[in-house]
């Protein structure tokens, strides 16, 4: 009989040795939505994940109802100020600003997921290959992606709409593009790191090939870094199409957009102050919630920023004198 199932005194039982990809189903299992619960904790990820659902919500809501006809023309009604039935007034032409500004963020909302969506291409397309590529590849791209980081997003966006019209597309493509090569720029560096651990010599070794390899190894080593830049990615999306828009360069007159909406009341900021806050307050809040999001994303994603972070809010230990 071993020493583990002896009854005898000072005999010590030995639990036998858990495999490694094994889980218990019952307690000390981490769950999947733990990150969710770690971003509620930090107050700019609370911040930043309560302005975005907020906004997202309004631009979905706006899909089936607002108040008012958002094109609905009552000059009986013009600049009325903040009250019922008007909850934030009207302008020139009697319509009503708070259905402008919900018809407005599913512009904005449209805006920055499409320029999301194009700078992660963009930028996970460029940063492979300027790490998983042979070395005139790797060379080359780098020499590209530093050429292209020195043309400023709102510039190009501005030539291309000059070329091609102002469109919400313009916009969208030209923000993704931009800001994609600045994701690349930050990506590829972290991904020649991660590429030389002992898990990717390993994948290898098992007959992956570079895209398995990159689908299933690097980009969750690296998804805090384009978390953060996705965020920001965002949040530039949003502001250049309120400024190319108040410019004339971005969204049409047909359609609804807090830039537009902004320029339109600018010329009346003497007379009714007031009304030009609605728009400006939403560009900023979408903005600064979009920026915060990601840093809160980045520190509820990344275990070593999360431990820093435990460990910053851990209370000290009392000193007995």
């Amino acid at each position: 009989m071993s020493a583990a199932s002896s009854g005898e005194p000072g005999s010590r039982s030995v639990a036998a040795p858990v495999p490694s990809g094994a889980v218990s189903a019952g307690v000390g299992a981490p769950s999947r939505w733990a990150w969710l619960a770690r971003l509620w904790g930090v107050s700019t990820g609370r911040f930043g994940l309560i302005v975005v659902a907020v906004i997202a919500l309004v631009a979905l809501v706006a899909l089936f109802w607002t108040p008012f006809d958002p094109q609905h023309v009552d000059v009986s009604a013009r600049w009325s100020p903040p009250g019922w039935p008007h909850l934030l007034g009207t302008d020139a032409s009697g319509r009503d600003i708070a259905s402008l500004l919900m018809i407005g963020a599913r512009t904005t909302v449209w805006v920055a997921v499409g320029a999301g969506a194009i700078a992660t291409l963009v930028g996970v397309v460029l940063a492979a290959l300027g790490a998983l590529t042979p070395r005139w590849t790797r060379e080359s791209v780098a020499v590209l992606v530093d050429i292209l980081v020195a043309f400023p997003v709102l510039l190009i966006a501005m030539m291309i709409s000059a070329v091609w019209g102002g469109s919400l597309w313009v916009v969208v493509v030209s923000v993704g593009i931009g800001f994609g090569v600045n994701v690349a720029r930050v990506a590829r560096p972290e991904l020649r790191r991660v590429l030389h651990g002992d898990f990717v010599l390993a994948a290898r070794a098992s007959g992956l090939d570079s895209a398995q390899i990159l689908w299933r190894h690097l980009l969750p080593n690296i998804a805090p870094v384009f978390i953060v830049q996705l965020s920001w990615a965002m949040a530039v999306a949003v502001l250049a199409e309120a400024g190319l828009s108040y410019l004339g360069f971005g969204a049409p007159v047909t359609e609804p957009s807090w830039g537009l909406l902004l320029r339109d009341l600018q010329s009346f900021i003497s007379a009714h102050p007031l009304t030009v806050v609605w728009p400006g307050l939403a560009i900023t809040l979408t903005v600064l919630g979009l920026n915060l999001l990601g840093d809160g994303l980045r520190e509820a994603t990344d275990p070593t920023l999360s431990r820093r972070a435990a460990a910053a809010r851990a209370p000290l230990p009392a000193v007995v004198a």
